[in-house]
């Protein structure tokens, strides 16, 4: 198999064999979400070393594709996990990460997942508000325990990248301002059912541009400095993720200039970094296959219509994002430009617009690339369509890791109240 050559350059026609996705099409059927656990390795190793001069602790950010398979690969890799649930929490540790591994954020944590995170025994509990912070106190309290906890500081950095994905402005709804978070640790140190051993900021996501990290970075390590003069001992600086990727024709940051200019603020300080990739370790190793069902034309424009639609990948429309859309068996004939749309009732229902595409038929496989992360875990069964199936390629040989929904699943919550 041509293996997917970096996270920056996507390419049909260099990165995968091509008869190769079309025996897993027609073994698996589409649509369907294909993921190269060889170069997942590639692309978690290339943040690990980055970071090897120092201690440091990789934890993958399961939002980006939970699947358990996916998380188990990475954990065999001595990976921890980034989780926004106690259900991506379950997720890590039943697919092995252990738990002094796991680290836990969020806005809107509920009471019994705080509890149930205090109990299992996780690194830390990332604090985004006062009024989180006497929740976590209080149930710590009630569990006669210590919880050990990091608070998120926003950096009011501008990350240079969809607005959607920003976190680092404080017209987001992330975080605490620095005088805040100061306050915060205050009231955490003196508490004797808090342990504040981390700080944490994380910008955005998508982030291809160096400088609002490093920004980020030296501004927190500032706060770091006057925390730890407080004799506040703060052992884990955690730098979040959003590491970004090439999905056209953007430059991305290097891992070793993103890890230097990070670690140049951290000189003479003895903290454990913390990075939390996800999108850089997944997403350029994942393709999404459809299959063509029609072909129209409608005042001349050109419709290519196919099985796969917003619900299984629903960042063309959420975000107006770009992947890059290639069939997999080539054809004679002018290239045209159409637009990739599926069978959802929605006109926001397509996967690509503007793509130059040869002259299609129906049965024809095309690759939709970059689709690893964010994929597959932010699609939905709108229109009571089923969810896809998920096949893991290793070695060049491909497995299921998830089986494709069927009506009875959709229904099964739901039938016995007939």
């Amino acid at each position: 198999m041509k293996n997917i050559s970096l996270p920056n350059t996507p390419s049909l026609d260099g990165n995968f064999n091509k008869d190769l996705l079309l025996q897993i099409a027609k073994d698996y059927q589409t649509p369907l979400f294909v993921y190269d656990f060889d170069k997942i390795e590639e692309y978690f190793n290339q943040i690990k070393l980055a970071f090897s001069g120092r201690k440091s602790l990789i934890c993958y950010a399961l939002k980006a594709n939970s699947n358990l398979s996916v998380i188990q690969k990475l954990a065999s890799l001595q990976s921890g996990a980034d989780c926004v649930s106690l259900g991506e929490i379950k997720r890590a540790l039943l697919a092995g990460v252990p738990a002094y591994k796991i680290i836990y954020s969020g806005v809107g944590k509920q009471k019994y997942e705080i509890t149930e995170a205090i109990k299992l025994g996780i690194l830390f509990i990332n604090i985004e508000s006062k009024e989180e912070l006497l929740k976590v106190e209080s149930i710590a309290k009630s569990l006669n325990t210590q919880a050990r906890i990091s608070i998120r500081v926003n950096p009011d950095i501008d990350p240079q990248t969809h607005p959607y994905i920003s976190t680092g402005l404080k017209e987001n709804k992330f975080g605490v301002g620095i005088e805040e978070a100061k306050s915060l640790y205050l009231q955490a140190h003196k508490s004797k059912s808090l342990e504040p051993i981390g700080i944490h900021f994380h910008i955005g996501s998508q982030l291809t541009k160096l400088q609002p990290i490093a920004e980020s970075a030296q501004k927190i390590a500032q706060l770091l400095h006057s925390l730890l003069a407080l004799k506040i001992d703060i052992k884990f600086f955690d730098i979040g993720g959003g590491l970004g990727i090439t999905y056209s024709d953007e430059s991305t940051i290097n891992p070793y200039d993103y890890a230097q200019g990070i670690l140049e603020y951290l000189r003479g300080l003895d903290v454990t970094i913390i990075c939390e990739p996800g999108r850089f370790i997944i997403g350029n190793a994942g393709v999404f296959l459809t299959q063509v069902l029609y072909e129209k034309t409608s005042q001349n424009k050109r419709f290519v219509i196919v099985d796969g639609a917003m619900n299984d990948l629903i960042r063309p429309s959420l975000y107006n994002a770009y992947h890059q859309i290639g069939p997999l068996t080539p054809r004679q004939g002018e290239t045209t430009l159409a637009d990739i749309v599926g069978p959802i009732c929605e006109s926001g229902d397509y996967l690509g617009k503007n793509i130059a595409l040869p002259p299609l038929k129906s049965g024809d496989i095309l690759a939709i690339l970059s689709t690893g992360a964010y994929g597959f875990s932010m699609s939905s069964n709108y229109n009571t369509r089923p969810r896809c199936a998920e096949v893991a390629l290793s070695q060049g040989k491909a497995r299921l890791i998830r089986k494709r929904e069927s009506f009875e699943d959709l229904i099964a919550l739901e039938k016995d109240f007939l």
